[in-house]
């Protein structure tokens, strides 16, 4: 009996670009051409830029440049890889010459501008166009083992340096920006692993919490200032986000009431979430909490979000989405509440759904105790 291996990235991609496939011959096209550089990647393994994936069938044609002759021969093993000297347009002309190619081609209408529409149809021929909108992303919700890997590695980094930094003490923290303690942590994923941070760091101190996205500043760190920060790491293309509040010494009182409710509502959730669950059913577990304890006007977002080669991706968690959750889903549990002129509190984890329930992938501490610096 031949022994069980795990699938190889190749694999993946390969079932991928298969799944695809089957879904644009269904929108009538004989191929699709794959604009956003997410789904380039997803699709064939490439991890540069300024490119696109051509997908006829079986056949899979990388249109790339130069620049990235060497790094596409390695990262696309079984792609054909065209290098381009001029346009984009002129490039997929040649390559649907050479092979013959008479079909309308799909492209990714939600990716597509105007602009690049009429240069390929000046070079490639007036309706050979035909405009497909989600193929790729329904299929990118549902991870599969490579992903959920490599997103667990993004976890790890990001908390590494979390962790780091706060054991750099009550000290370090104090009469630091905002700004240099987003610095500071962005070195630290590097350190730990990191190619980049999934997004512009937030380091939110004082009434700047009330600010959900945030951008930080001069404003220092004092005794006594709640700190919330929202960071998360690249690893491998794959993508973790994550925020947590630090407490610099005092709490004040308003704040760890808060602090409490935001930090149930989350348990609350979590334990909400599992295969075949509405998301709304999700976000209300917490969203019910919060409105009990009066601050549900001051919840002022959803409950969360799918992470994978972005850090906004489907499903989403919101009270006005009715769609269950699905095994191999990675999502956020994220719930805040904002108190203008006083602060704010968001506790966020990234979350697996399982076959059986779910699998929190990050494990930082949540309590208040925790997460005071004394």
């Amino acid at each position: 009996m031949a022994k069980h291996t795990a699938a190889t990235g190749t694999e993946y991609i390969a079932r991928r670009r298969a799944a695809i496939a089957a879904a644009a011959k269904k929108g009538k096209a004989k191929a699709l051409l794959v604009s956003q550089p997410e789904d380039v990647s997803y699709l064939s393994g490439f991890s540069g830029e300024d490119s696109f994936l051509l997908l006829a069938g079986e056949y899979a044609c990388l249109l790339t440049d130069g620049r990235f002759d060497e790094q596409a021969r390695r990262e696309c093993g079984d792609v054909d890889i065209h290098l381009r000297t001029g346009m984009m347009s002129k490039a997929l002309a040649g390559v649907l010459k050479a092979r013959r190619f008479r079909g309308a081609v799909g492209v990714q209408s939600e990716h597509f501008t105007v602009g690049q529409l009429e240069s390929f149809e000046k070079n490639v021929g007036n309706g050979r166009f035909k405009p497909l909108a989600g193929l790729i992303g329904p299929l990118r919700e549902i991870k599969d083992a490579g992903e959920i890997a490599a997103i667990r590695k993004a976890v790890r980094a990001a908390q590494a340096a979390f962790v780091s930094l706060l054991r750099m003490g009550k000290e370090f923290w104090l009469g630091k920006t905002e700004r240099e303690l987003a610095a500071e942590l962005d070195y630290r994923m590097r350190l730990a692993g990191a190619s980049k941070p999934s997004f512009e760091t937030i380091v939110a101190a004082g009434p700047n919490g009330a600010l959900p996205h945030y951008r930080p500043g001069e404003v220092k760190v004092r005794e006594g200032t709640p700190v919330l920060i929202d960071w998360g790491a690249t690893v491998g293309g794959y993508v973790s986000d994550l925020t947590r509040v630090v407490f610099v010494g005092k709490i004040f009182p308003q704040i760890g009431k808060v602090y409490d409710v935001v930090r149930r509502a989350q348990q609350q959730a979590i334990s909400a979430v599992s295969a075949g669950v509405a998301a709304k059913d999700v976000d209300a577990a917490a969203r019910g909490l919060i409105e009990r304890e009066g601050f549900g006007e001051r919840f002022v977002h959803g409950l969360g979000h799918g992470i994978g080669r972005q850090v906004h991706e489907g499903p989403g968690v919101a009270k006005s989405i009715d769609a269950p959750l699905r095994t191999g889903m990675v999502i956020t549990v994220e719930p805040g509440i904002y108190l203008p002129g006083v602060g704010g509190v968001r506790i966020e984890d990234d979350v697996e759904v399982t076959p059986t329930g779910r699998r929190k992938l990050s494990t930082l501490p949540v309590s208040l105790d925790e997460m005071t610096l004394r």
